[in-house]
């Protein structure tokens, strides 16, 4: 039997099941939800970052929508606060690396 302790996508015990396997699971107290999402945060950027998949950078955000919804953020609030910051301060378009600044 090999054992995990992540936080994983909704579906994913059915397709185990529905493969002949078994598995447990349980609902995780509203704490250690928050803990285990922050992991699997970092466990996605690694992927992606390894990869370089679309599909893990999808991925990705699913992690960051189950993060807004849990902490009761809607997508719209996300992308109000998204959408100013970028406003403010630019996207990522002009390829902008900053070397250094001085006095």
């Amino acid at each position: 039997m090999k054992t995990y302790d992540k936080a994983v996508r909704d579906r994913i015990p059915e397709m185990i099941e529905r493969s002949g396997k078994t598995c447990v699971t349980e609902v995780l107290p509203p704490e250690e939800l928050e803990r285990k999402r922050n992991e699997k945060l970092r466990e996605e950027v690694e992927e992606y970052l390894e990869s370089r998949s679309i599909e893990e950078l999808a991925d990705l955000v699913e992690v960051v929508y189950g993060i807004l919804e849990m902490r009761n953020i809607s997508l719209e609030q996300f992308e109000e606060l998204r959408l100013a910051k970028k406003k403010e301060r630019g996207g990522f378009s002009q390829r902008i690396c900053l070397r250094s600044v001085s006095d």
